[in-house]
């Protein structure tokens, strides 16, 4: 059973096509916010949205006036007392207050234009300063921008970063501020403008207030010193915790000219992207002395935009040149001083010479971007409108066991042709192979018909899509078979039955039961005759291949399969774990709490897209994806079959034993499983939790030279066994704390599979490890024990 939940995202129509390029235009010499005209110039030329400064050069003046004025008072207090200047200092001193912003400070107003303007911050304001009153009134003076910000109506502001990584005070201080302006901005998002990591030239040209004023501000590092390429993101990590992954914090990206190593690309990857920003030296020139991205950058852009929330773009200082929309004229008007309508004739002759008529030239960096746009690569089978809208989209797993499926369910399930495809050539690969082998078949000869016929059985039939690749099987390798479809959902029951009428010429022999309970196959013309089943055909795995209880479900029924020539399809399958960051997860589950307290003890099923693997292969001993367990089928002893065999059927669901879980009688605990992993992380990081996957042999081939038909959603083999399959997304084992780790950690995950004979649940812990010496090992952190058993799979 495909194990992806209810697929009805809460969204508006997925069903829309790549997402389209929305660039904006940045000056970081803007004063004041555009006029109308100038406004209608930029957006002529190619861009989308504008940025805006919140205030102007007046406010600037006021906030370091106030600091030169309080520095004055401070010493005439001082002096008036007598003190020198090493007793200057008084802690109950009062800071100065940055007075309210008036009509003189800010040049931005409400507006119908509000959704096509983005705010964006001072960078003069210095929130890292070491300077007490300098951080003070810088924490002010952003407070007071982002208020009047939120009341105009913008949808972002936009916030830059720090300057540097090096000084844990300075980020703590921003990350506090960053904190505190979330709270004042009651529905305006924050955006933090990031560099990929501190490329020379990368940051802000404006000089900070504590350089203006004279004071220490602790610039930028060394640029003689080696760049620490997760600098950045280690700064960005500190303040998004600090804000507790609020849902309106994102953050702005500045792309490099160079960009870093592909482990840093996927960390940022994975983070709340709100903007791409380009600067003048991101571009290149080409041959004909326009602007144009590396193919490396050409490669990013078009994995960033394949994220469901696709991120914007954001040129800055490209053009239109600054002198040239300040020479145009003021005015209230939005269209006062656009140029005249052209005429027919005039529009006619401007698409023959292609051109625009009477309007402003492209920007040759927004054209790039448009250009790009249109050279994105098609969509893949796994980029369909409906698969895009799951993408960390949290479900819960289903219990096929205790829940009746609904058709559309089904009708998911039923769209995915790989997985199917897999399984007929699976069965047919069987049926040859019992052919060529001259294997005995556990029919009966009745009235008329001597010749043996391979008994098959497909448990839990849904709504028949493997009966009817059991039956295609059949005719291709000319077998004769007795086919038997069983089903406990009453509702698919009835859909059986009239597929086993209209579409299968009533060939199947269907069967409302549970396959744990069924008595077996009963011999065509001997009602009174139970005879064994060949072949055994079931689509049972979950996402984690055992956690729709798989390996329960064939427990009760393997009884009826024919020993020792019997088939089970799937033969076999494997779970799979790699650690992960998925930031945007964490903070959905973060909400989730306050309504389900068990949201971090739960298996999510979801479609994991913005994520970061944060372990890296080092064959032998380390790999990414790691197995878990496996479970083979069919068993060859086992505990469930004794206690039957002993004491009955209702044996088995009224435990009176004893085992590892009290109360249970240990008829499941060869079903239990546990596993202890390590897994190798060179960059420092964090982990929200575990991805799972699993792997599954169908068929086997019992001739040397065949190879087995595999299935696996493992992402560095999927597309060698099963591309394209989309039945399964991946499970997420989430971890309550973010775990954060130094470089060239071992991350060790130890799981269980538990069971009490009536349920099952998992449990994880993951820890992490640092070598300080060639034989020393200290523990640098570590998760809580995480239990699924108030959510177990019902049995």
């Amino acid at each position: 059973m495909s194990s992806r939940g209810e697929m009805n995202p809460e969204s508006e129509d997925f069903e829309q096509g790549r997402p389209s390029f929305y660039i904006g235009q940045h000056d970081s010499t803007r004063k004041e916010t555009l006029t109308d005209a100038q406004q209608d110039q930029v957006l002529d030329s190619g861009f989308n949205f504008v940025t805006t400064p919140v205030t102007n050069q007046h406010f600037h003046h006021r906030v370091a006036g106030l600091y030169k004025s309080y520095l004055e008072e401070r010493q005439k207090w001082s002096r008036d007392r007598g003190l020198s200047a090493s007793q200057m200092t008084n802690a109950s001193l009062p800071l100065p207050v940055v007075p309210t912003l008036t009509n003189k400070d800010t040049s931005l107003f409400p507006s119908s234009y509000m959704g096509s303007l983005v705010a964006y911050a001072s960078p003069w304001i210095d929130l890292c300063s070491s300077d007490p009153v300098i951080a003070s009134i810088s924490r002010q003076a952003l407070n007071l921008e982002v208020a009047y910000a939120n009341f105009c109506g913008v949808r972002s502001v936009v916030i830059p970063g720090p300057r540097r990584d090096d000084n844990g005070k300075d980020i703590a201080l921003y990350a506090r501020a960053i904190q505190e302006a979330l709270l004042v901005a009651t529905r305006a998002n924050i955006i933090i403008h990031m560099p990929m990591y501190r490329e020379p030239g990368l940051e802000e040209k404006t000089e900070l207030l504590s350089s203006v004023l004279g004071s220490s501000n602790g610039g930028p590092s060394d640029s003689s010193k080696e760049v620490d390429l997760f600098g950045a993101w280690n700064t960005w990590h500190t303040i998004r915790s600090v804000c507790d992954y609020a849902s309106r914090l994102f953050v702005a990206l500045r792309i490099p000219r160079r960009l870093p190593e592909r482990d840093l690309q996927d960390r940022w990857f994975a983070e709340p992207l709100h903007y791409l920003s380009f600067g003048p030296n991101t571009f290149q020139m080409n041959r004909t002395g326009n602007p144009c991205l590396s193919p490396s950058h050409q490669h990013m852009v078009n994995d960033y935009m394949r994220l469901k929330n696709a991120p914007w773009m954001i040129l800055y200082d490209v053009g239109p040149d600054a002198e040239t929309l300040a020479h145009l004229p003021d005015s209230t008007s939005p269209h006062s001083t656009s140029p005249e309508f052209p005429t027919l004739a005039e529009a006619s002759q401007a698409l023959k010479e292609n051109r625009r008529p009477n309007l402003p030239p492209l920007n040759a960096h927004a054209s790039y971007m448009k250009y790009l746009e249109r050279q994105q690569a098609p969509f893949s089978a796994l980029e369909t409108g409906t698969l895009t809208s799951f993408q960390d989209w949290l479900q819960s797993p289903l219990q096929p066991l205790s829940d009746n499926l609904e058709s559309a369910t089904y009708e998911m399930f039923e769209g995915d042709p790989v997985k199917y495809d897999q399984y007929e050539l699976a069965i047919t690969e069987a049926m040859a192979e019992w052919k060529e082998l001259k294997k005995p078949t556990s029919s009966v000869p009745y009235e008329g018909h001597s010749d043996p016929e391979l008994v098959v059985a497909v448990a839990g039939a849904g709504r028949g899509p493997l009966v009817t690749r059991v039956l295609r099987a059949a005719e291709h390798t000319g077998t004769r078979i007795q086919l038997w479809a069983l089903e406990k959902n009453q509702n698919a029951y009835v859909y059986l039955l009239r597929q086993n009428e209209r579409e299968w010429g009533d060939q199947v022999t269907v069967v409302k039961t549970d396959m744990r309970g069924w008595e077996g196959p009963k011999a065509r013309g001997h009602d009174n005759v139970i005879t064994k089943v060949d072949i055994l055909v079931t689509e049972l795995l979950g996402s984690f291949g055992d956690n729709e209880l798989s390996p329960e479900c064939l427990d009760g029924i393997q009884r009826h399969i024919a020993r020792p020539h019997g088939i089970s399809i799937p033969h076999s399958y494997t779970a799979h774990l790699s650690p992960i960051a998925t930031p945007r997860i964490f903070a959905d589950l973060s909400a989730r709490v306050a309504n389900d307290p068990n949201a971090f003890e739960t298996p999510w099923v979801v479609r994991l897209f913005a994520i970061d693997f944060v372990a890296r292969s080092v064959p032998p001993r380390y790999h990414r994806f790691q197995q878990a367990w496996e479970f083979a089928h069919p068993v060859e002893v086992s505990r469930s079959d004794d206690v039957i065999a002993e004491h009955g059927m209702a044996a088995k669901y009224s435990p009176a034993g004893g085992s590892s879980i009290s109360g249970a009688g240990g008829a499941n605990e060869h079903n239990a499983r546990h596993c202890h992993l390590t897994f190798m992380c060179p960059s420092g990081g964090v982990i929200h939790g575990l991805a799972g996957y699993f792997e599954s042999v169908l068929y086997a081939p019992q001739v040397e030279g065949k190879e087995k038909v595999e299935m696996s959603t493992v992402p560095d083999q999927i597309d060698r066994k099963s591309k394209d399959m989309i039945s399964w997304f991946p499970i997420f084992f989430p971890l309550r704390n973010p775990l954060y780790f130094p470089q060239d950690t071992e991350l060790e995950v130890s799981m269980w599979r538990q069971t009490d004979d009536t349920r099952v649940w998992y449990e994880w812990i993951v820890e992490a490890f640092t070598w300080v010496g060639p034989n020393t090992r200290v523990k640098v952190g570590a998760s809580e024990l995480h239990s699924s058993r108030r959510v177990a799979c019902l049995m």
